[in-house]
């Protein structure tokens, strides 16, 4: 028997989760209506130099 997921939100935790289910076998259904990953990944906490410089 598989197990079956439903994540809402794509931000940084939902992701994770679903990627770590997906990993385990689980079949995961996940719900985002925005940009996958959230806010702070996409325009916010983490500055544009950073992302560039590594």
């Amino acid at each position: 028997m598989t197990p079956k997921i439903l994540i809402i939100g794509g931000g940084p935790g939902g992701y994770v989760a679903a990627i770590r289910a997906a990993q385990l076998h689980a079949e995961v259904t996940l719900v985002e209506n925005g940009q996958l990953g959230g806010t702070c990944l996409n325009v916010g906490c983490i500055p544009t130099k950073a992302l560039l410089h590594t």
